[in-house]
C-alpha cells in the first residue's frame, strides 16, 4: 500500500508516494483549541496566576510599573490584542497610565519606529502609556548588577533597574539554542547591555575552540544547557515581579496564556509548547523528508534553518535529509548569507568568537550539521551556488533529491520520515 504525501513549496507543492511500510515516522503538529475570548483568558491568567498572587495584589498605588514587550521581529506575538487589558488591570489595582512605561526588548536589534510600535502594541497602547526602547548598543542606558556563577557581567537598562515593579511579556516556542523562546528572555536578551548578551551568547560555541557548536545548547534543552542557565542567573539578578506569556496554535491563534512566577509560569507554557509542537517518535530513520510548509516559511535560507535542524532529530547518524526550501530571497538577510564566505568553518567560528551574532551562529550551526550528514535541497536552480557554497547538496525535484539520497544511502529499503511543516515541528526521540 503506498500513501501520498503534499509538501509545500513556496506558494506551490510538491507531491510523493512512499510504501506505507517504509513510513515509520509521520511529524506533524497537533491540533489545539485556539482562544476566542481573548479579554476573558487574559484577565482570567491575571487574576488567577501560577505561582504567585494575582497582578492586582503585586502592585501598589504609587508604584512605577515597567513592562517588558517583544520587538517587531516577535511581531506574532500579538501584543496588541493583549496588553490593553492587562492596563485596564493595573488601573483597577491603582496604576494610572502616567505611572506605567513599555520598554522594548531590543536586544541589540535596531530601534522601532513610531509605525512600528503602532503595528506591534496597537494604537490604544501607544496613546495611553510611555513607551522607550532598550538597545544594548547604548552604554549609557544601563547599570551593572552583578555576575553570574559562569562570570557574566550583567549590565541592564537603568529604568528597568531602577522600577518599583517589573513585568515580562512575550510569546514562547521552541528556540534552537535556548532550549525554549519567552520568560527569561525578555531581560536576556531583551534589556541587557551589549557585553552582557555578547557573553551570555558566547556560551553556545564549544569551550574548545576550533570545535564549533556547544551541544548542550539545542532545541527544546534546559539542562545542562549553559545558554539558558546563565540566562536564568541573569533575569533572577533583576526579580521579575509578574510575567504573561503567550503560546500559540500551529495555525498562529492564541492557545494559552501562562501569568504569575517568572519562571514557574514560563515553565507551564514550554510544557504546552512541547504539548502542541513536540511530536514523539517511534525511531529515527535512515531518511528524512521534510517541507517548512511552503512561503514564507521557506523564503529564505534563514528561514528554513528551522526546518533542516528539526529534520536532523530524526535522521539515523548515518541518514541523510532532503528539506524541500523555495528560498526565493536566498542571500536574506545580509547578516546571514555573509557569513557563508568564509574559506573554513574555523575560521567562521574564529570570527564569530571575536563578535557574535545569532545569524552567524546559526550559519555556522548549519555549516557543522551538513559535514556530519548529507542535506539535500530541493530549491530553485539559481540557488545551487548559494546552497553549494553553504555545504549542502542542491536539487531541483523531489525526484531528483531522492536519487541522490538513495546513491548516498546505497541501498533501497531505507526508512523513512515525513513533516509536513518542519518550521514549527519538533521531533522527540526518547
Amino acid at each position: 500500500m503506498f500513501k501520498e504525501y503534499v509538501l509545500g513549496f513556496g506558494n506551490s507543492n510538491f507531491t510523493a508516494s512512499f510504501s506505507a511500510e517504509r513510513v515509520i515516522n509521520e511529524i506533524e503538529g497537533k491540533a489545539f483549541s485556539e482562544i476566542t475570548d481573548v479579554a476573558s483568558s487574559v484577565r482570567a491568567a491575571l487574576n488567577d496566576p501560577i505561582g504567585s498572587p494575582a497582578l492586582n495584589a503585586i502592585v501598589q498605588k504609587g508604584e512605577k510599573i515597567a513592562i517588558i514587550a517583544s520587538d517587531i521581529t516577535r511581531h506574532w506575538i500579538r501584543h496588541d490584542l493583549f496588553l490593553p487589558i492587562m492596563l485596564d488591570e493595573l488601573n483597577a489595582a491603582g496604576i494610572p497610565d502616567s505611572d506605567i512605561t513599555l520598554m522594548v526588548a531590543l536586544g541589540t536589534h535596531r530601534h522601532h519606529t513610531n509605525k512600528e510600535n503602532l503595528l506591534c502594541y496597537g494604537r490604544e497602547v501607544v496613546e495611553r502609556i510611555t513607551i522607550m526602547q532598550s538597545n544594548g548598543l547604548n552604554s549609557d542606558d544601563f547599570s551593572y548588577v552583578g555576575t553570574t556563577s559562569r562570570g557574566t557581567e550583567t549590565y541592564i537598562n537603568s529604568h528597568i533597574v531602577n522600577a518599583d515593579k517589573v513585568i515580562l511579556t512575550g510569546g514562547i516556542v521552541y528556540h534552537a539554542m535556548a532550549g525554549f523562546g519567552g520568560g527569561r528572555k525578555s531581560i536576556l536578551p531583551g534589556v541587557c547591555g551589549y557585553s552582557t548578551i555578547q557573553a551570555n551568547h558566547r556560551f553556545c560555541l564549544s569551550a574548545e575552540v576550533g570545535q564549533g557548536v556547544n551541544t548542550e545548547c539545542e532545541t527544546g534543552k534546559l539542562a545542562n544547557n549553559p545558554m539558558h542557565e546563565d540566562a536564568m542567573e541573569i533575569a533572577a539578578l533583576v526579580k521579575p515581579d509578574f510575567i504573561l506569556n503567550v503560546v500559540l496554535t500551529p495555525e498562529g491563534g492564541f492557545a494559552r496564556f501562562v501569568a504569575g512566577a517568572w519562571e514557574k509560569a514560563w515553565l507551564e507554557g514550554c510544557k504546552t509548547v512541547k504539548e502542541i509542537f513536540g511530536i514523539p517518535i517511534k525511531e529515527k530513520t535512515d531518511l528524512v523528508i521534510a517541507s517548512a510548509g511552503g512561503f514564507p516559511k521557506d523564503i529564505n535560507l534563514y528561514q528554513g534553518v528551522k526546518t533542516i535542524c528539526n529534520a536532523c532529530l530524526a535522521a539515523k547518524p548515518e541518514g541523510v535529509v532532503i528539506v524541500l526550501l523555495e528560498c526565493r530571497d536566498i542571500a536574506e538577510p545580509p547578516e546571514f548569507s555573509g557569513w557563508f564566505e568564509y574559506d573554513s568553518l574555523y575560521e567562521h567560528e574564529l570570527s564569530l568568537r571575536q563578535e557574535f551574532t545569532v545569524p552567524g551562529f546559526i550559519a555556522l550551526k548549519v555549516g557543522y550539521i551538513a559535514q556530519q550528514i548529507p542535506l539535500i535541497i530541493v530549491t530553485l536552480p539559481e540557488n545551487k551556488i548559494f546552497i553549494e557554497k553553504a555545504g549542502m547538496i542542491p536539487a531541483t525535484t523531489l525526484d531528483e533529491a531522492l536519487l541522490i539520497a538513495e546513491e548516498k544511502l546505497n541501498r533501497k529499503d531505507y526508512t523513512i520520515s515525513v513533516i509536513s511543516h518542519g518550521a514549527n515541528t519538533v521531533p522527540i526521540f526518547e
